[in-house]
């Protein structure tokens, strides 16, 4: 089924918002769900930060943790109760705080109705650990198993995280196929946050004043539940997608699982984790007090670290993408209130949280000149030994890779363990491309330099409508069958997916 030319005419006006000529996400036609009761006050609940995972066993060889996906009642707007399917029951859940070359043994157990694969975001993993949409925890009594299903466990698994890369900030999120939408949606996503002696040994910002923000957006029903277009296939059948094509729109924005926290932060500076884990809604997000924008110091990317601070006074974050900055707020007079905002957003879409400058203290942090050593030079062109396409189209009704459905069994590349190859990324539409297994470094932006917070080490990246993005992916740790795929998680339910595999 092709799309008609009137929706054809719609999508292209949507691509061209999301190219920057208007607020593509919360334009029409886009799959924006409105809360059906009124919204919560901006700015007055406090900003949680997510418990700390603890290990139930340590070992000579691993730490071993344990997280329990099953339902529970939590507040996320007042007075009324939202039932989620999170992580220990809670929304977002625990951060996994590891330590690079440590490794970690993440028991999943399967409370839910149904069944689920847990992928960790930016991980270099065994295949047998990445989180394969068809390798499948299913919970006790659940049958028959999905027919496409390539791995079944029942009730728990075991996800061997070796934790041999960078320091950094990654996120796990279930990862089933057909299903990743509505079950991230619903709330089984969390921080997972890898440091190594090097990153600690800098004079960055810590303890309470390194705060992880898991923003992502929602929309409810008026008795608390999650509004969603449909928790079943039928939203992925021809036809019946509607609007929801573009993706999903939530009308409420989450921090930590709060709508629009407010924050007190001590004039000082602040290290910021930007965590994009919505479903569709990409941020264009600044800094703003008194009519001014702050400086925002860029020290990270999605898989570690750069070379060097970056300044910027914005940054674009699509979903699956992590930015971590430093931000000042020791020039402030106490008192100030610094807004986060959108730029992409409309109306309760435009302000993610705020910043209340409460007490003047003591700061012997620093951003350093150099972050990682020299070391560490930049891929180039003459480091790929190869070259490949993937294109991200919408053809005959689905959402497609090179204008093919996904194929579990399938593959579209072969790259070589241990090689660089230059990957570059074509599209009709707006779409983040996640790499799995490999952390590329993005070369160009159709012929031109890529956005300046683009620097370092990444595993998505944003590829604009009519746009060539190519990166230099370099394939390490690991052989075994991985995926790529569009990281508006709509789509990706919509077999926008393509896999390789690392031989």
């Amino acid at each position: 089924m092709s799309l008609t030319r009137r929706g054809l005419l719609t999508l292209a006006g949507v691509a061209a918002a999301a190219a920057g000529c208007g607020r593509a996400s919360d334009g029409p036609g886009t799959g924006r769900l409105l809360t059906s009761k009124a919204l919560p006050a901006r700015f007055t609940a406090p900003l949680p930060i997510p418990a700390i995972a603890r290990p139930v066993r340590v070992t000579a060889d691993a730490d071993h943790y344990v997280l329990t996906q099953k339902a529970a009642d939590v507040s996320l707007l007042p007075g009324r109760t939202t039932r989620i399917w999170g992580y220990d029951g809670t929304f977002p859940g625990p951060t996994l705080r590891v330590r690079a070359g440590r490794p970690a043994v993440v028991t999943m157990r399967n409370e839910l109705p149904v069944p689920t694969s847990t992928h960790l975001h930016g991980g270099v993993t065994p295949p047998d650990s990445d989180g394969f949409p068809t390798d499948l925890t299913v919970p006790r009594g659940y049958s028959p198993a999905p027919p496409t299903a390539r791995q079944v466990h029942d009730v728990s698994r075991d996800y061997r995280y070796p934790n041999n890369q960078r320091a950094a900030t990654l996120w796990y999120h279930d990862h089933r196929m057909d299903f990743t939408g509505p079950q991230v949606w619903r709330g089984l996503l969390g921080l997972y946050q890898i440091t190594d002696p090097r990153e600690e040994a800098l004079p960055l910002p810590r303890d309470d004043r390194d705060l992880p923000l898991m923003i992502c957006d929602r929309a409810f029903e008026e008795d608390g539940s999650f509004a969603y277009p449909s928790h079943d296939m039928a939203m992925h059948r021809p036809g019946a997608r509607g609007q929801f094509v573009t993706g999903v729109f939530g009308d409420v924005i989450l921090v930590n699982g709060a709508p629009w926290p407010r924050h007190e932060v001590d004039a000082a500076r602040y290290r910021l984790r930007l965590v994009n884990a919505s479903n569709a809604r990409r941020y264009r997000l600044a800094l703003e007090a008194g009519g001014k924008r702050l400086p925002m110091i860029q020290i990270g990317s999605d898989d570690g670290l750069l070379p060097a601070p970056i300044t910027h006074t914005e940054i674009i974050v699509t979903p699956g993408e992590r930015y971590d900055v430093v931000v000042d707020f020791a020039a402030l007079p106490i008192g100030t209130e610094v807004t986060l905002v959108n730029d992409f957003g409309i109306g309760t879409t435009a302000e993610v949280m705020r910043f209340a400058v409460a007490r003047k203290a003591a700061d012997d942090s620093r951003v350093p000149d150099r972050l990682v050593p020299a070391a560490e030079p930049p891929l180039t062109t003459a480091d790929a030994v190869t070259e490949r396409q993937f294109d991200f189209r919408y053809d005959e009704g689905r959402w497609t890779v090179n204008r093919q459905l996904y194929d579990p069994a399938g593959s579209l590349a072969t790259p070589r363990l241990d090689t660089v190859e230059l990957w570059r990324f074509t599209s009709d539409f707006h779409h983040p491309v996640h790499v799995h297994l490999a952390h590329f470094q993005v070369l160009s932006r159709s012929g031109r330099s890529p956005e300046p917070w683009e620097t370092g080490w990444k595993d998505t990246v944003d590829v604009r409508p009519y746009e060539t993005v190519e990166v230099l992916a370099k394939f390490a740790g690991h052989r075994g069958k991985y995926m790529l795929h569009c990281h508006n998680l709509e789509h990706e339910d919509m077999a926008m997916m393509a896999n390789f595999d690392v031989i």
